[in-house]
């Protein structure tokens, strides 16, 4: 007899800090069959998934994929067709540059069913945990997210440089170390001033969080100087310029 289809659930593990997962997240990782994680994740929320339960490593580090999309899509579908709570659990939302959409058509294609569980994006939590606020009445009335896996003069780049270089408040670039000096030199030749304050986040919310100000002229010298690695983010607007006591 073949088992009744179970489903899957993308759920958004927030910046890495344990306490920053949500209500929700939490008991679906109690109520997981099988769960799927990145390392990007808080792995020691997966110490409450239930004795028994199947815990798969799918993470994505730079130069080492253990499994490619389309291996991850095919786990989630294999595993939910036979009857399995499955939980992909992912660091951050996972529809902010999280592939949680792709994951999601892959199963509704199968005809699997999905919901999402929305978690604590670090390009938020980032920023804020440093003491930086996005937006702040006579700074920024708004902001602005956008991957730099690649850089702006590359062919692979869909994103509009010369609006965000022109867009007068908050730019908030994730996955972007790697290409850091290309950006803030891309942003600069397109018309945003070299004195705009900005600062990098590496690794929020967790013990070993720092925190780098400068300008977009400054910044990627001073990120070098310390050998900054990912995961972090880059924040570039007057809000960068902003400290805020006691942090």
């Amino acid at each position: 007899m073949t088992p009744a289809a179970g489903e899957v659930i993308l759920v958004g593990g927030g910046p890495g800090d344990p306490d920053l997962l949500t209500v929700g997240g939490l008991r679906a990782l109690q109520q997981a069959d099988v769960v799927l994680y990145d390392h990007l994740a808080p792995l020691s929320s997966l110490a409450e998934v239930k004795p028994g339960a199947t815990l798969v490593d799918v993470g994505k580090i730079p130069g080492r994929h253990q499994y490619t999309q389309a291996e991850i899509n095919a786990l989630l579908v294999e595993h939910a067709r036979a009857g399995a709570t499955v939980v992909r659990f992912k660091g951050g939302d996972p529809f902010v540059l999280g592939r949680g959409s792709e994951e999601w058509l892959a199963c509704a294609e199968a005809g699997i069913g999905v919901r999402v569980i929305p978690g604590v994006s670090s390009a938020v939590a980032g920023p804020e945990l440093a003491g930086i606020p996005l937006t702040h009445r006579g700074l920024s009335q708004g902001f602005t997210v956008v991957s730099g896996h690649v850089g702006p003069d590359h062919a692979a780049s869909t994103v509009d440089w010369d609006a965000v270089a022109r867009c007068g408040h908050t730019i908030v670039v994730l996955m972007g170390v790697k290409h850091l000096a290309a950006i803030c030199a891309g942003l600069v030749a397109r018309g945003l001033a070299s004195d705009t304050p900005a600062a990098i986040v590496a690794k929020a919310a967790s013990p070993d969080q720092l925190v780098l100000r400068g300008t977009v002229a400054t910044l990627p010298g001073l990120a070098a100087d310390v050998g900054v690695e990912p995961p972090a983010l880059t924040v570039i607007g007057a809000v960068a310029g902003l400290e805020l006591p006691g942090l």
